[in-house]
């Protein structure tokens, strides 16, 4: 079972890079993310990798840290999710907004991944909103930026957020903060609890 390689870059595919590890070169697929950050041909990389043993093929997926792989394996916990949409959200989004979308049920942004309809965004917020934080790190803390735009939370989220900057706080601190609050408060939570908590979260 293969865990990580290090080695030099030797091609660069459209989905694919291949390793030169002291003369063997291994293929392992990635996501364009991880495609983006290996650098150029020639120059040593490291990949972790997650090996897939079929009965008629062996395949090697690469990631650029842990955590993305980890994020790999946790998607495709959802039905639905294969491999080659698990790479295109890890394409798309960065573990730390996967989290984030997670956090605020947030189905818009993890709909704007290759091959991942509604029906199977709802799935995926649903399903990993108890498993994403032992995934996130420090995800939960970054901005949403963007991201709480007419579809994309739930009214109590998008009031709470609007009602933080309205007091002159930043639309990424508010963000983080009901994301934060989120947390603690629960499913269901209305905007007034959300605020408060929020606010709590901002006093740090």
């Amino acid at each position: 079972m293969i865990g990580k390689l290090k080695g030099t870059i030797e091609e660069i595919g459209e989905d694919y890079a291949l390793v030169d590890v002291h003369g063997v070169c291994y293929v392992a697929y990635c996501s364009a993310r991880t495609l983006s950050k290996l650098g150029s041909v020639g120059e040593a990389c490291i990949l972790f990798i997650e090996t897939y043993v079929r009965e008629d093929q062996i395949r090697l997926f690469g990631f650029t840290t842990v955590l993305e792989r980890e994020w790999f394996n946790l998607l495709q916990t959802v039905q639905g999710v294969g491999a080659k949409v698990a790479l295109a959200l890890l394409s798309t989004l960065t573990p730390a907004e996967l989290a984030n979308a997670i956090a605020l049920q947030d189905r818009s942004a993890v709909s704007r991944a290759p091959g991942v309809g509604p029906k199977v965004a709802m799935r995926i917020v649903t399903e990993l909103k108890n498993k994403a934080p032992a995934f996130a790190g420090e995800a939960i803390n970054i901005g949403l930026k963007q991201e709480l735009g007419e579809g994309v939370a739930s009214a109590p989220v998008a009031d709470a957020v609007s009602a933080l900057t309205n007091l002159g706080y930043s639309r990424d601190q508010a963000a983080n903060a009901v994301a934060a609050a989120m947390k603690s408060a629960g499913d269901g939570a209305d905007s007034a609890k959300l605020i408060r908590l929020g606010l709590k979260e901002l006093a740090r």
